[in-house]
């Protein structure tokens, strides 16, 4: 689909799935400069159909880069902040794009997907950034890179019953293979190539809300059908379409970080507890590792959970307090996301505070609308599934 295909005007973008979602009543939003369904029944039912069957997104808005030639491998070990040349074919690793000064412009997940062959899955408002930095840093490597995202929508269908739907929805096809198979033995962050009703779609088992699932990569003009699909094969499931709101909930309890929250230009992965994510042992150099092996400031903020009581719940950007020491509450971090938990029922947040205040069992408070209401520093993740499979991400 060419971009003035999926354009309703220079500033807005609409998904190939567009008037499937007009048609399922979908309540829209503006995300990244695309009209993306925000919920199309309620945020509650959606989320709790993710919990306990499935819930079926669209992603189309996500940018999509590839890599391609022989030092493919080296570039992006040379770019990003982990050690992409470690990857199987088929296989993904979430990593990130630092700044020279170790902050985070991006964080992705990337897909090795032939042997010279890498796709970098970026953030909707990061794309055009990211695709310009991996042409920037990787021009001295035998490498071309290739902006393909509108050449490809993203549907994720996502819960404990994501499986069965995908076993049960007619017109997938492996090559030489067994589809269902190949797909029920496919670990966490590992893909397959295979073909729905003849159109090439990659497979992932990867997603973004703490369950089971699996994210079909496709060409625009097979979306509908594959999306229709997948809702006919899932209904006697359980199967709901599913809008962002839903998605937010469900990352947040599963603890999972979101850029422009609490990933940021400002923010070192190891103030979010993701330092693990840059590799400090592969023998090349990458932009950002400098600042990466000095770290933060020992003062830093540091991202944790808070859990709250009753209904009222903290919000981005909402102050987070010390108790009060002779009247006077101190202010020690501030909110990044926050809801009342669906699936727990209580308030959930995430917060960047001072490193003395976040052990924990630490009592703090936040500031919601004038109110001081008491929360717990908790570990993340609030909410957690028996893995299907152990982790295998290089």
């Amino acid at each position: 689909m060419s971009s003035q295909d999926s354009q309703t005007n220079a500033t807005e973008r609409t998904s190939p799935l567009h008037d499937a979602h007009t048609a399922a009543g979908a309540s829209f939003t503006d995300f990244a400069g695309w009209q993306m369904p925000v919920r199309y029944s309620s945020d509650l039912a959606e989320h709790h159909a993710v919990r306990t069957a499935a819930g079926l997104f669209d992603l189309s808005h996500m940018g999509e880069i590839v890599l391609l030639g022989p030092e493919a491998a080296q570039a992006l070990d040379y770019a990003l902040a982990g050690k992409l040349s470690s990857l199987a074919l088929d296989q993904a690793k979430y990593s990130m794009l630092l700044s020279r000064s170790g902050g985070i412009l991006d964080d992705l997940v990337v897909y090795r997907t032939g042997d010279d062959r890498y796709m970098v899955v970026a953030n909707a408002s990061n794309r055009e950034a990211v695709a310009e930095e991996l042409r920037d840093r990787t021009a001295p490597f035998d490498v071309e890179v290739y902006d393909e995202s509108d050449d490809i929508a993203l549907i994720a269908v996502q819960g404990p019953a994501s499986l069965s739907i995908l076993l049960a929805t007619p017109g997938f096809h492996i090559e030489g293979d067994d589809f269902a198979q190949r797909v029920t033995e496919l670990k966490y962050y590992w893909s397959v190539p295979a073909e729905f009703e003849t159109h090439p779609v990659l497979v992932a088992r990867t997603g973004y809300t703490g369950e089971d699932g699996f994210e079909l990569y496709t060409a625009p003009d097979n979306a509908r059908a594959l999306w229709d699909a997948l809702m006919e094969a899932g209904a006697a499931q359980g199967l709901v379409p599913a809008g962002l709101a839903s998605r937010d909930t469900l990352r947040l309890e599963a603890g999972m970080p979101l850029y422009g929250h609490e990933l940021g230009r400002d923010t070192m992965p190891a103030q979010a507890g993701l330092g693990r994510v840059v590799n400090l042992a592969k023998d090349s150099d990458f932009v950002g590792r400098a600042a990466s092996e000095e770290g933060p400031d020992a003062e830093a903020r540091v991202l944790v959970g808070l859990m709250g009581h009753g209904k009222r719940a903290a919000r981005a950007g909402y102050p987070v307090l010390a108790p009060a020491v002779d009247g006077a509450a101190e202010a020690v971090g501030v909110v990044t996301s926050g809801a009342l938990s669906p699936t727990i029922g209580v308030p959930i947040a995430m917060a960047y505070v001072s490193p003395r205040f976040a052990r924990p069992g630490t009592e703090l408070h936040v500031d919601v609308r004038g109110t001081t209401l008491p929360f717990t520093v908790t570990a993340l993740p609030f909410y957690s599934r028996k893995p299907i499979s152990p982790r295998k991400d290089g």
